[in-house]
């Protein structure tokens, strides 16, 4: 041991008599290390090739990242066909929303058009039952003022008659009156 505490002392400038000191050489100290690490490795690692294990280890990793890669293709080439699957039920729910509109703007017009239709033929209706009305009413009392007239006129006519007739006259009178009224009945009716 005293050989190699020695060894790093003389490769170094020398210390001061009697004192310990540091090699700061720098060349000197890194052969001293590399061949400890070697001579660690040698030792440590009899019959495993470093740089089969290097070769291994970059192997191993080559084949991660290329499955990683090839893995991230395959999730790319799905999410891009999943995504050309939503574009097309997006074009055809679109499709299908400027039907339904087209439909409802048409199906509101054909409403409409009819609701228009109907209410014309309802005030149409009216104007009809309204007419009719006035024409029955004026029927009416039309044929009350006939009715009146014609009752007023006979009154007269009977007070008349009987001041001016004797009963025989009187008595045909009234017969041919009844058969007058008779067939007038006839008639309104």
């Amino acid at each position: 041991m005293k050989n190699v505490t020695d060894s790093f002392l003389s490769l170094g400038h020398r210390p001061f008599a009697g004192s310990f000191g540091f090699n700061t050489d720098i060349l000197s100290t890194n052969l001293i290390n590399l061949s400890v690490v070697l001579g660690v490795l040698i030792f440590f690692g009899k019959g495993v090739c470093a740089s089969c294990l290097l070769s291994d280890l970059l192997d191993n990793r080559k084949q991660r990242i290329l499955n990683t890669i090839r893995n991230s293709e395959e999730l790319r080439g799905g999410a891009i066909e999943q995504l050309e699957k939503a574009r097309a039920r997006l074009r055809k729910v679109e499709m299908e929303a400027d039907q339904f509109r087209v439909n409802g703007y048409s199906e509101i017009e054909r409403e409409r058009f009819n609701l228009i239709n109907s209410t014309y033929k309802t005030l149409e209706q009216l104007e009809n039952y309204k007419n009719e009305t006035i024409q029955f009413e004026q029927q009416k009392t039309i044929n009350q003022v006939r009715q009146r007239v014609f009752q007023q006129a006979l009154q007269g006519a009977l007070g008349t008659l009987n001041s001016c007739l004797n009963n025989e006259l009187h008595l045909r009178t009234i017969s041919a009156n009844i058969g007058l009224l008779g067939s007038m009945k006839e008639i309104t009716d």
